[in-house]
């Protein structure tokens, strides 16, 4: 016999928490709402976690009526032998996708931003950049290097929406939010003290 459906699966880079359970939910009743012919099988959810809590799964998942499930996945530093000449190298990647790393080192900003200001005042909804910024000037933690961060922030936004940036402009860019973040973790660092 075969099952024929929909498989919805979510890979998450945290522990599993019970508002998973419940955006599954929210993405099986859309799949099966939506595309879902009526001879198939109702749609299952597969989530993949870093990791799970037993209890915590079997309570989240216990009133549940779509079908889904919670796996822990590991990480391996070692590719399979037939895989190796099919994927990318890490150096092809990054020839490929040089705006990358704009891309990650904005969100290390963004996140430490966060942490600054999480620090000093309620809230954990998330929030444009430039908007964290004036709230840490407000509070009187802006770092010395916040203008040049803020010519900079302009090349990673550019990174971060697929147009182009020249090498020397993301370079520049790179090397200055670096620079901004360690000033943002000696800032927190001190503030935790």
């Amino acid at each position: 016999m075969r099952l024929r459906c929909f498989v919805v699966v979510e890979l998450k880079i945290e522990e599993f928490k019970p508002e998973l359970a419940g955006k599954m939910n929210l993405y099986l009743s859309a799949v099966d709402d939506q595309i879902r012919h009526e001879s198939d099988a109702p749609s299952i959810g597969i989530i993949l976690c870093k990791g799970k809590n037993e209890v915590i799964v079997e309570y989240a998942l216990r009133g549940s009526t779509k079908p889904m499930g919670v796996a822990e996945y590991r990480l391996s530093g070692l590719l399979p032998e037939p895989l190796r000449g099919e994927l990318p190298t890490e150096a092809e990647l990054s020839r490929e996708f040089p705006l990358m790393s704009l891309v990650k080192l904005r969100i290390e900003v963004e996140r430490e931003i966060r942490l600054l200001i999480n620090g000093q005042s309620e809230g954990d909804r998330p929030r444009v950049i430039g908007s964290m910024l004036v709230e840490l000037q407000r509070l009187g933690l802006s770092p010395q290097s916040t203008d040049r961060f803020q010519a900079a922030l302009q090349i990673m936004n550019r990174a971060a929406h697929g147009i182009e940036v020249n090498d020397v402009d993301a370079s520049e860019a790179a090397e200055i939010a670096a620079a901004f973040l360690a000033e943002l973790r000696t800032m927190r660092k001190r503030n935790r003290s």
